[in-house]
């Protein structure tokens, strides 16, 4: 069985949530061969999928939305790429197509979540099982003018999808498969955290360490801001926050974020689906950053509110260093989510994809 996984390049979180739930699969199905089609960069996927085998064809099948930085979007910017992205696909639609002829066995197409791999699949009369928490179609409506067109097209074609994997914290997803819902779909932490303590020089206790990122572009912040909480460490690992204070560690390039969590007690960030499920899923207390401009950070809020412990934040309280690392955190108005989403997601795949092959 060949599993061909259209991944997004929007941002890391896509290809997380992706490696936690084929890191499960290739546990049950070790000889299932896994093919990545995504532009995210080799180094990211080394490393996310460090645990499985894969080969990955360096194709993009989405733009999302192109960001100014890390909480603000470029809409103008996104129509742009949208366009050139279009005039691309036919031609590798055929290059993938007849790519995948040549292997000669069984395919399914899994997608997170491009669009336009349902006219891969039309065209190679492949199953479609779509993972996510959102769609396109979701995000590009509420930015009207333009989008409103984009979104109806996205809708169409994840209509023609087999399936959908629905991941918690979801926006709405009303493409009239046959759903499937799975809890927090969380990598593991695959290092000792007492070597990874000692390899950092770590000294601080858990509750005064804390994990600040805002996602593959980073965010540049006043290294001075640090000075304001001398009492907490904290772990960074955007080039912007870089600094040389006596209390900030930058996490060196091979090393996830999700090795120096259980190190920590709380993390600074932006919304972000990976972030929050890893975060949720050991028991971290999540400081979020308002994100303006793009639809799934305010259900990431409020989704936050209802299942983590959390505070939250402006933008303007993040660039002043009033971080409220002194406050305890505001308890979850409803309960957790389960732990286990990846194991529920893979095990779903293999009987979607047994029933779909048969």
């Amino acid at each position: 069985m060949l599993i061909y996984v259209c991944i997004s390049g929007h941002g890391f979180g896509h290809g997380s949530r992706v490696a936690s739930v084929l890191s499960a699969l290739h546990r049950l199905q070790p000889s299932w061969r896994i093919v990545l089609s995504t532009p995210l960069p080799a180094r990211f996927l080394d490393l996310a999928f460090e645990e499985i085998p894969f080969e990955h064809r360096p194709l993009r099948w989405d733009v999302g939305v192109i960001q100014a930085d890390a909480l603000g979007a470029d809409p103008d910017a996104t129509l742009a790429a949208l366009e050139a992205l279009d005039e691309r696909l036919p031609q590798q639609i055929q290059q993938e197509l007849a790519w995948l002829r040549e292997q000669a066995e069984p395919v399914v197409l899994l997608a997170d979540v491009p669009p336009d791999a349902a006219r891969l699949a039309r065209a190679l009369a492949a199953p479609l099982i779509w993972m996510g928490n959102f769609g396109w179609d979701a995000i590009y409506r509420p930015m009207g003018g333009s989008f409103t067109a984009l979104a109806e097209r996205a809708l169409g074609l994840y209509r023609q999808g087999t399936a959908l994997i629905r991941c918690p914290l979801a926006m709405e997803m009303d493409w009239g498969l046959p759903s499937h819902d799975v809890g927090l779909t969380a990598g593991r932490p695959r290092l000792d955290s007492a070597a990874v303590r000692d390899r950092l020089n770590l000294r601080a206790a858990p509750d005064r360490t804390v994990l600040m990122g805002f996602g593959g572009l980073g965010l540049q912040l006043n290294p001075g801001l640090f000075a304001r909480w001398p009492d907490h460490h904290f772990l960074v690992s955007d080039p912007g926050l870089h600094c040389e204070a006596k209390n900030v560690s930058v996490l060196p390039q091979d090393l996830r974020p999700l090795e120096v969590m259980p190190l920590c007690s709380r993390v600074i960030t932006k919304p972000g689906y990976s972030t929050f499920c890893e975060a949720m899923a050991l028991g971290l207390g999540i400081h979020l950053v308002h994100r303006e401009g793009f639809a799934e950070a305010q259900v990431l809020e409020e989704a936050l509110q209802r299942h983590a412990p959390h505070r939250l934040l402006s933008r303007a309280q993040l660039e002043k260093g009033e971080w409220q690392l002194d406050q305890p955190l505001i308890p979850a108005s409803g309960s957790g989510l389960p732990p286990d989403g990846a194991d529920q997601a893979a095990r779903i795949l293999i009987a979607l994809a047994s029933d779909l092959r048969c």
